[in-house]
């Protein structure tokens, strides 16, 4: 069935949630149209750890920061571009990289310090190594029964 062009793709989401597309258009300022690709993350998990592996295409290692408080591992990236760079390269016709900082969360558990957590980060892909805690099982008592 063909939609009028006035309700678009995103009729639902346009209409009940006026809140996520305010949201989205501010990405897409600061990210550009390739805002919906920024910070795509794929988590695996392996026998005794689990595996993070987050695009970072055009960041180098020193623009990410790694922090782990209450549980939480938060990974951020700040990328900037020097306008006296860009004067020196010529006059800017055309500009579609952005500038700007970007951070998600992901609860990995209290018992962790940051001396278990590793990264490394190669090709644009943060990869981080985070390894499982150890589930504390109750001990099992007998519950008497009266009567």
């Amino acid at each position: 069935m063909l939609v009028p062009s006035i309700f678009r793709d995103r009729f639902f989401d346009d209409w009940m949630l006026p809140t996520i597309r305010e949201a989205e258009e501010a990405d897409r300022k600061l990210y550009g149209k390739h805002a919906a690709h920024v910070m795509k993350t794929d988590v695996r998990e392996k026998e005794d750890h689990y595996v993070v592996d987050i695009d970072l295409p055009g960041f180098k290692k020193d623009e990410i920061n790694l922090n782990l408080e209450n549980g939480y591992l938060t990974v951020s990236a700040e990328k900037g571009l020097d306008k006296e760079e860009k004067d020196k390269k010529g006059k800017l016709i055309c500009q579609e990289r952005y500038m700007g900082a970007m951070q998600r969360s992901f609860y990995v558990g209290d018992k962790l310090t940051e001396e278990d957590i590793k990264a490394k980060f190669e090709d644009g892909v943060l990869q981080i190594l985070v390894p499982k805690q150890e589930e504390k099982l109750p001990e099992h008592r007998t519950i008497a029964i009266e009567g």
